[in-house]
C-alpha cells in the first residue's frame, strides 16, 4: 500500500453467492482488500474467480450478501439504489472493455459527460485531458469513426474527467493490440497519478498487472 496516502477503497469480509442451476454458488467467500489513494493495484485471477463480481459490488452495480465496501467514508452497502447511482456519478470513474461510449455524442460531449451531471465540470482540466489523451484532432468525431484505442482514451477521460476519488476499471484494453494497449495504460496510470485517485484494474495480463504498485489475486473466492 501506498505508504502514508489515506486510504480510499476499503472491502471487508465481502460475500455473494449467486443460483445456478438450482443450487447456490460462493462467487466471493470473505474478500478483503484496501486501495489508497494515489495507488494502482492491479487484480488477477483464473477465468470465473469473481474479479468482475468484485468491480460490480464496489461499483454498487449489485448488492454483496455480507461484508462491507466503504469508500472515502461512506458505506456502500447501506446506499438504495439512489444513493449507489450518486455515488457512482460523484466518487467513481468507470472503463470497460466495450467502452460504452455515448453514440449520439461527439468526442468532445462524451469527455464532458459525467463531469458535467456530476456539476465538477473544470474547463482546464478538460483540455488537459484532451491534449495528453491526444484528441485534439478528433473532438468533433463521433466514437463509430474512432478506433479502438481513441475510443479507450475517449473512455479514459470521460472517467478522470470528474476527479473521481477511485478509478475502476475492468479489462480496459482486453480489446486492443499489445501496443495500443501498453500506450492506453501508460495514459491512464499518469493520469491517475496526476488527479491522486485510487487506480483498481481487473486484468489478465501478467504484463500489464506488473506495471501497476501492486498486484493482488483472487482465487477460490478470497484474496490470496
Amino acid at each position: 500500500m501506498t505508504s502514508g496516502n489515506p486510504i480510499v477503497l476499503s472491502v471487508s469480509g465481502l460475500t455473494k453467492s449467486y443460483r445456478t442451476a438450482g443450487e447456490q454458488v460462493a462467487v466471493l467467500r470473505g474478500v478483503n482488500l484496501a486501495v489508497a489513494s494515489g495507488e494502482g493495484v492491479a487484480l488477477t485471477g483464473e477465468s470465473g474467480s469473481g474479479k468482475s463480481t468484485l468491480l460490480h459490488l464496489i461499483a454498487g452495480l449489485d448488492a454483496a450478501d455480507g461484508g462491507e465496501i466503504v469508500l472515502a467514508g461512506t458505506p456502500i452497502s447501506g446506499l438504495g439504489d439512489a444513493g449507489r447511482a450518486e455515488l457512482r456519478r460523484d466518487r467513481l470513474g468507470l472503463v470497460f472493455q466495450q467502452f460504452n461510449l455515448i453514440p449520439s455524442l461527439t468526442v468532445e460531449d462524451n469527455l464532458a459527460f459525467q463531469s458535467r451531471i456530476a456539476g465538477r465540470h473544470d474547463a482546464a482540466w478538460h483540455g488537459e485531458l484532451v491534449a495528453r489523451l491526444g484528441l485534439g484532432q478528433l473532438l468533433k468525431r463521433y466514437p463509430e469513426q474512432l478506433s479502438g484505442g481513441q475510443q479507450q482514451r475517449v473512455a479514459i477521460g470521460r472517467a478522470l474527467a470528474a476527479k473521481p476519488l477511485l478509478l475502476l476499471a475492468d479489462e480496459p484494453t482486453g480489446n486492443l493490440d499489445e501496443a495500443t494497449a501498453d500506450e492506453v495504460l501508460a495514459l491512464a496510470r499518469d493520469l491517475v497519478t496526476r488527479t491522486g485517485c485510487g487506480f483498481l484494474m481487473v486484468t489478465h495480463s501478467a504484463r500489464l498487472a506488473a506495471t501497476l504498485d501492486r498486484q493482488v489475486t483472487l482465487h477460490a473466492g478470497l484474496i490470496a
